[in-house]
């Protein structure tokens, strides 16, 4: 991204939070002119990006990888998506940091230091899968509230932590738990200390999973700032605004949690079908749990050229919430004939799998290569965009890239 456009387009206020502080005299600051505390500085180098990324906006910061840059088994940082919505903590002193569980349904309130977890409990590392619920909600029509992600806004990275279920059980849960919620040091965007950026959360029984983990370390590293170091819930195969960062308390809780993003429309779709750009009323809105099994061609890139005659390789990944993908197909004719190939197993529950083929074209001309997933329940993608609902959510249609054979 070229720096001076970054520039221009950066208001004070989000100045302001690239340095953690208000921008005294900001108003003053002559027109054209960079302060000094943000030269050479843009959101890539910030947060350690690939360069071709695409940045959606800027407060927050949120940006996402094209599906090439996803083809690592392991998603390296440099190709993770970034979704905020509060404004990144500064000044971060791991040694004072604490986990607090408190709550209606805990026995009574209890702090550990950031030490503490890593020494008192055993630590796991899993790779896991989170995808952003709004994922894909650019080609809903009509269009969807929300940033326009395309394809980009999952991966799947390795996550070591302590598990969540073995700090509630030191803690003690009442049997009356129903619920989890998150509380993290991200800034309300107005700066409002008495908001929270957002409070989420999963049920009990997510909350006690084996995999459900408090990370410390993504991909054998600490968690960087932007993933939510030091100290960040991970519950993957759900929307990914279920994995809280920063994450300071964890309350457990006897009813839903009705944190920050948690009621309304927000990370929810209609109970029923509705009609596209229909309202729908608060009370038939149901929260998304599970997400929707899913894949996507990693290589090669759209707008791939290969010579007659010739087979072109082709690989992905593909995952289904807290389902397995037990078949995966393609297509070259738009979906009128399908073909199997193979699918590797996960390293390990809430895992992607990767595919792959080679791919035979009858003559020359334009194609598109469809790839199709599906679940252990039998359930598979659609061709086309899903049911609409009032926020984009859960399109999970075929993925698709275009072939030229000369």
């Amino acid at each position: 991204m070229d720096r001076r456009k970054f520039i221009s387009k950066t208001t004070l206020a989000a100045m302001a939070s690239a340095f953690g502080t208000d921008l005294v005299f900001g108003a003053n600051l002559p027109k054209g002119l960079l302060p000094l505390g943000l030269t050479d500085q843009d959101p890539f180098s910030l947060f350690k990006k690939d360069k071709d990324m695409i940045l959606l906006n800027e407060k927050p910061y949120n940006m996402e990888a094209l599906a090439h840059q996803l083809d690592d088994e392991v998603t390296p940082n440099p190709y993770i998506f970034v979704r905020n919505n509060g404004l990144v903590p500064q000044d971060i002193d791991v040694n004072k940091w604490t986990l607090t569980i408190d709550g209606e349904s805990v026995s009574a309130p209890k702090t550990y230091t950031l030490a503490e977890l890593k020494s008192k409990f055993k630590s796991y590392t899993y790779q896991l899968t989170l995808e952003c619920g709004g994922n894909g909600r650019a080609e809903f029509d009509p269009p969807a509230q929300g940033n326009q992600w395309a394809v980009g806004a999952v991966y799947c990275a390795k996550w070591t932590g302590v598990r969540l279920k073995d700090v509630l059980n030191d803690v003690g849960i009442k049997s009356n738990a129903v619920y989890i919620g998150y509380h993290a040091a991200d800034e309300h965007l107005s700066r409002d200390p008495a908001k929270e950026a957002i409070s989420r959360g999963v049920p009990i029984s997510k909350a006690m999973q084996e995999e459900t983990l408090l990370a410390f370390q993504m991909n054998g590293e600490d968690v960087p700032l932007i993933h939510g170091y030091p100290l960040r819930l991970v519950a993957g195969g759900w929307p990914a605004s279920a994995s809280g960062k920063w994450v300071q308390k964890i309350s457990v809780r006897d009813r839903v949690h009705d944190g920050e993003k948690m009621g309304g429309d927000s990370y929810k779709v209609p109970c029923s079908p509705v009609a596209p750009g229909q309202k729908v009323q608060e009370e038939d809105m149901c929260i998304i749990e599970s997400m929707p099994v899913k894949s996507l061609i990693t290589y090669p890139k759209s707008g791939a050229m290969l010579s007659n005659g010739k087979k072109l390789t082709i690989r992905g990944h593909a995952w289904a919430g807290e389902y397995e993908v037990t078949k995966m197909e393609y297509s070259i004719d738009f979906g009128s004939t399908w073909n199997t190939c193979p699918i590797r197993k996960p390293v390990n529950r809430l895992a992607w799998q990767h595919f792959s083929a080679e791919v035979s074209f009858p003559q020359p001309g334009y194609y598109e290569v469809w790839a199709r997933a599906t679940d252990s329940r039998g359930v598979s993608q659609p061709m086309l965009v899903p049911g609409w609902n009032p926020k984009g959510y859960l399109n999970n249609a075929c993925h698709r890239i275009a072939v030229k054979i000369t």
